[in-house]
């Protein structure tokens, strides 16, 4: 859907994490968690040498927006298996579906998600039918 995303990628020994700043919602789940990774007043502002996989997996995995995921060094081969689905329903926010997921967009286009996924439920993101945090902006309430 989305012709050229934004994609920046930072290492440590063991993972990846990767960065899609069009998605991010700024919920800082991120820099509350991981304070000594995620910094936006610094540049790099992500600095993935700071934390164990474990660590930022844990976090990454709470990601609001899935503008943040990763990538394993030794990653298994991706499973398009769909299990293990939560449902939460965001005060004044988005949908979040966690877990393995497929979409199937009205143009026919799939994708698949496998952490946490905000969609959006005010009507008003730009990034349909995912959250950009609009929602905030237009003071939603659900």
């Amino acid at each position: 859907m989305d012709e050229k995303q934004i994609m920046k990628k930072y290492k440590n020994k063991d993972l990846t994490v990767i960065w899609k700043p069009k998605k991010c919602i700024h919920a800082a789940v991120c820099v509350e968690m991981l304070p000594n990774v995620y910094d936006p007043n610094t540049k790099p502002w992500i600095k993935a040498e700071n934390a164990s996989a474990e660590e930022l997996i844990a976090q990454i995995d709470r990601c609001p927006s899935g503008a943040l995921s990763y990538e394993l060094e030794n990653a298994r081969a991706e499973s398009n298996e769909i299990e293990n689905l939560s449902v939460d329903i965001a005060e004044n926010g988005p949908i979040l579906i966690k877990g393995k997921i497929k979409i199937t967009h009205a143009s026919g286009e799939t994708e698949f998600k496998d952490k946490t996924t905000a969609f959006c439920r005010c009507g008003a993101s730009s990034n349909k039918p995912y959250c950009d945090g609009q929602h905030k902006k237009i003071n939603f309430e659900g």
